[in-house]
């Protein structure tokens, strides 16, 4: 078991390594698409600097009932890596001693991991009641451990961001996996029945777009008035706001752009919407990644590349708020995805 565990982790580790040579060269060198690097030069806001620490994005596993075409982290049923209950001790004491004020907890689904639940509840006796769980909808319709989420998730007021790539069954199962769409109608329902995302509810409801091809994401306010509408007409369904994602070049999209010869065309796509506006908005300055096994990133885009914090400090049982403030955050040619058009983060649009 542990040999086979090894062996996944070192083919993990090719993988990533293969992904950010194929970002760094080819079109990027020899007089063709300028690097990231360059691009944020020519406006003078290189290097990125990390401001004050406002959100702990902390990474609760690999492990998801589904297996999504886009997912940056490979996630699905097979991955057994979720972050342990000691990990999560070191991201409490982290959190006590940094002025985060919000925990976003991903994955995977994060709901999955065995802790979750305990450790939202010992967030919330520090002080913490900022909390997003990034869910993906089905997990409360997989099984009877799941079924009464919507209850946790009201009780500690938690702001759900859920992904529901179209209003159409056709094209959310293409992207989700067959009867996503059915259950995730479903899950809007009962989350709707206790309140969230209704009008005037507090308790927020918030949806998230991803394209399912080689193209960037419309406009993002017209697109929300579309959810809205349909899903409100067909199924009855509110919800507060829809954010529009760009698919970042790794993982499993950059895979899917070679295979289908897209990839060339898709950076200079990217390249050509940068906006240096979007730049001064980028997540990566005021939140940092925690991996399921505690290492620390800029963004958990990073984190699949294998690019750590430049710091020596690497280790959530490490963290130092002073140190780590104001250190250069890593880029590469992949970050020309949340700076495309009107730019993309976890919380949506940001110019």
């Amino acid at each position: 078991m542990i040999k086979k565990s090894l062996h996944k982790r070192e083919n993990e580790l090719a993988n990533s390594h293969r992904q950010l040579e194929i970002l760094s060269n080819g079109i990027f060198q020899n007089g063709g698409l300028p690097t990231f690097k360059t691009k944020i030069s020519e406006t003078g806001q290189f290097p990125l600097k990390a401001k004050t620490l406002e959100v702990l994005q902390i990474n609760l596993g690999y492990m998801c009932n589904q297996v999504c075409s886009h997912c940056h982290v490979d996630a699905g049923p097979d991955r057994k890596e979720v972050m342990t209950r000691e990990t999560m001790q070191y991201c409490l004491e982290a959190i006590e001693g940094s002025g985060a004020h919000t925990l976003d907890f991903t994955g995977g689904a994060p709901e999955m991991n065995p802790n979750f639940r305990w450790f939202v509840e010992e967030a919330s006796q520090l002080g913490i009641n900022d909390f997003i769980v990034r869910s993906n909808l089905t997990i409360i319709e997989a099984n009877k451990t799941y079924y009464d989420l919507p209850e946790f998730f009201k009780r500690h007021n938690i702001h759900i961001v859920s992904s529901l790539p179209h209003w159409t069954r056709g094209k959310t199962d293409k992207q989700r996996g067959a009867g996503v769409f059915e259950k995730s109608i479903s899950a809007l329902k009962k989350l709707n029945a206790i309140g969230y995302g209704m009008p005037d509810s507090p308790l927020r409801l918030d949806l998230v777009y991803n394209p399912s091809g080689a193209f960037l994401p419309a406009n993002q306010n017209a697109m929300e008035k579309d959810f809205k509408k349909i899903l409100l007409e067909e199924f009855g369904i509110h919800f507060h706001h829809l954010f529009a994602i760009t698919n970042l070049p790794i993982s499993r999209f950059l895979d899917y752009l070679i295979a289908s010869e897209n990839y060339e065309d898709y950076m200079y796509q990217l390249v050509e919407s940068f906006n240096p506006e979007a730049v001064r908005n980028v997540m990566c300055t005021n939140t940092l990644s925690v991996s399921w096994d505690g290492y620390l990133f800029d963004c958990d885009f990073n984190q699949m590349l294998e690019l750590p914090v430049r710091h020596k400090i690497k280790h959530i049982s490490e963290y130092n708020q002073e140190l780590l403030e104001g250190r250069d955050i890593v880029i590469s040619q992949h970050c020309y995805g949340c700076t495309a058009g009107a730019g993309s983060s976890c919380q949506g649009t940001l110019a």
